[in-house]
């Protein structure tokens, strides 16, 4: 059709990596291409492996497509469209469906994509900032987006997908991908924290429309100190721990304090740290799950409870203010939850038809 030749047309001019990818309904949304990164695209001194997100069953993928922008729902569907409300209200099996029913290749956008296009934007230096303080930058208060959604009575909230200026896309160009600091958290894929221990799904399987990623699915493995994957409930895994009873947050093998009742521990991400002769391996730090040592963290909150299934959302919100940043990262929630800040991204991969 015309018009849609037309969108590919504009969105080309975006940049090489931007380009407008159909679903089973022959519906657009517009993507950025990201190409498969090693650790030492994100990591001071980091290996020439490629990240285990670009890897599915053994093969590595060239490019994964992220949306450009925070997507809506149409049709059950997820799309990434400009200068809409973001979906938000939803739970992460409602973020996920929404993505899976696009079709084969379709997928919620991983938390280790996330956290690479965060730890590259650091690497960079050019760390997205967006809508942290209800519809304008809580550290540069005259970078506003357009209000979509105002909250209670503090005159904004949400704003429209892509409606701020360059510095809230992750490159700080035209051609980047938008609003992934602040307006909404997001629901990423193939990670969790289980009883607080930390759980992923090996490694981008996760972008499987097969995958499950159910509480009960039995493809969740966890992190031993040296980086390999084992069963979930092995002795000496990587866990978030509590320093005392309803206490900040730390990285460790054991439990030694247990979140309850309305408890809502948190940290700055920069100061999360781990116990004393625990090892951090690289994979936690390009999960965004530990600091890495040259980036320069701002207020970027690290929020975590270990009791439970917890399912993250990442980026903070339009009323984070001080706390919010691309880094920072919730693990305080069910999977049920739902609230006017939460939405999510979807992304797309190449894949062979699954039976």
């Amino acid at each position: 059709m015309q018009s849609f030749d037309d969108l590919a047309l504009a969105v080309a001019s975006f940049g090489p990596n931007n380009k407008v990818i159909f679903d089973d309904l022959g519906l657009p949304s517009i993507m950025v291409g990201v190409p498969k990164m090693t650790y030492a695209d994100i990591i001071t001194g980091g290996t020439q492996e490629t990240l285990p997100w670009w890897i599915v069953d053994g093969v590595e993928k060239e490019v994964i497509w992220v949306s450009k922008y925070p997507n809506i729902i149409k049709h059950e569907r997820a799309y990434s469209l400009p200068m809409v409300d973001p979906k938000a209200s939803l739970d992460f099996d409602a973020a996920l469906a929404a993505c899976r029913k696009k079709g084969n290749g379709w997928h919620l956008n991983q938390n280790g994509v996330f956290a690479a296009l965060t730890l590259w934007s650091q690497k960079n230096k050019t760390i997205p900032r967006g809508n942290t303080n209800y519809g304008k930058c809580y550290t540069h208060a005259h970078e506003r987006g357009i209000t979509t959604y105002k909250y209670q009575n503090y005159g904004g909230g949400r704003t429209a997908t892509g409606s701020g200026p360059t510095t809230w896309y992750h490159d700080h160009s035209p051609a980047g991908i938008a609003d992934l600091c602040g307006n909404v958290w997001e629901w990423v894929g193939g990670f969790r924290l289980y009883n607080g221990e930390i759980q992923i799904i090996p490694y981008g399987n996760s972008m499987k429309s097969t995958c499950s990623m159910a509480a009960e699915s039995t493809e969740w493995k966890a992190i031993k100190p040296d980086g390999s994957l084992v069963a979930p409930g092995t002795a000496g895994t990587l866990k978030v721990d509590l320093k005392t009873a309803g206490g900040t947050p730390q990285i460790g093998i054991s439990l030694t304090n247990v979140s309850s009742g309305d408890q809502w521990p948190s940290l700055p991400f920069k100061d999360l740290a781990a116990v004393s002769g625990v090892s951090i391996p690289k994979i936690l730090i390009a999960m965004g799950m530990f600091p890495e040592s040259s980036a320069t963290y701002g207020g970027d909150r690290f929020y975590a409870r270990n009791d439970g299934e917890r399912l993250p959302f990442r980026g903070s919100s339009f009323g984070n203010t001080s706390h919010a940043g691309a880094s920072a990262v919730s693990l305080d929630h069910p999977r049920s939850h739902v609230s006017v800040n939460v939405g999510f991204r979807s992304a797309y991969a190449e894949l062979q038809t699954e039976d």
